[in-house]
């Protein structure tokens, strides 16, 4: 692929997955005829003997995309990693205003995953792998509540066929001023979250 530009594509599938497992909320896209279906999920990545791997994920069984979901059906999911605006003041030397950013495309086919105990188990193999505090929360994968969402959503699986990594992070500056511009996205991806949830949440 020409675009985007060598030096902002990531050929590392190991850093793919790192990405993927570090911002696990995909953009998952599907499309009918000349219909979109979009719908915002997480997505667990599950290693493979043969092949790219797949994920695993699961939505509400009365989102539209449902239907996408089964045999061979193609899909697209996109991962989002850090991303802000980069000023020229940010650089030691005279540059223009950008965006920089970490994105991952994986165009995948879909399988529908229609065994009840199987969407259990992902679901808690989902919760495990969300969990990250010393003392995790762990499913109670025979709680009757649990029981009775397992009849509401749909499991799936993605087999990954091919994957982009669009990381454009000033690769082409200097050393100097790639080292200013990944202070800038560390300073302004923690002040803009901050900023963000005081003005949306009432704390």
């Amino acid at each position: 692929m020409n675009y985007p530009p060598k030096h902002h594509q990531e050929t590392d599938f190991t850093t793919i997955v790192e990405t993927i497992k570090r911002y696990p909320l995909a953009t998952l896209i599907s499309a009918k005829d000349s219909e979109i279906f979009t719908t915002h999920v997480p997505l667990m990545y599950q290693a493979v003997d043969n092949g790219l791997g797949c994920l695993i994920g699961h939505i509400d069984k009365f989102n539209p995309q449902v239907a996408l979901l089964r045999e061979n059906i193609p899909a697209q999911a996109i991962f989002h990693g850090p991303d802000c605006y980069i000023s020229p003041n940010v650089y030691s030397t005279t540059q223009l205003p950008t965006w920089n950013y970490v994105k991952v495309h994986i165009s995948a086919k879909a399988t529908r995953i229609s065994n009840k105990n199987d969407i259990i188990q992902s679901i808690a193999d989902m919760t495990a792998f969300l969990e990250t505090s010393d003392a995790p929360y762990i499913l109670d994968t025979q709680h009757p509540r649990v029981q009775s969402l397992a009849d509401y959503i749909v499991g799936f699986k993605l087999e990954i066929t091919s994957w982009e990594g669009k990381f454009k992070l000033s690769q082409d500056k200097s050393p100097k001023d790639k080292r200013l511009a990944k202070e800038a996205l560390l300073q302004e991806s923690r002040k803009d979250i901050t900023a963000f949830l005081d003005m949306i949440i009432d704390w």
